[in-house]
């Protein structure tokens, strides 16, 4: 693991740059985070699914998968493919400062 500097806050980060401390996370780190991978505005959709992916993670100590999300978090897959374009399960994750699913299923 190693240290960068994101939105100016010193951040722990694995070597995919995935963010390893769920404390280190705030709104600012998360729209940083977000322009970091093209996605320019975060709007209400896209913090209903960061928020359910950081609550869940909170209970469950697992970042949540993509069915997860769509099946618990009640948001449709075709959304989530619309609010982070090509792997939503990774860029979501990224956007909420968790680990990168097992599985993007």
């Amino acid at each position: 693991m190693s240290t960068t500097t994101i939105a100016g806050h010193s951040v722990n980060v694995n070597d995919e740059g995935f963010m390893t401390e769920y404390d280190e996370w705030n709104e600012d780190l998360g729209r940083e985070l977000a322009s970091m991978i093209g996605i320019d505005e975060l709007t209400a959709e896209h913090w209903e699914a960061i928020n359910f992916l950081r609550g869940d993670f909170a209970e469950r100590s697992e970042t949540p998968t993509l069915r997860r999300v769509t099946k618990v978090g009640g948001i449709p897959t075709k959304q989530l493919f619309v609010l982070f374009p090509k792997k939503p399960a990774k860029k979501m994750a990224y956007v909420a400062g968790l680990p990168k699913p097992k599985g993007c299923v």
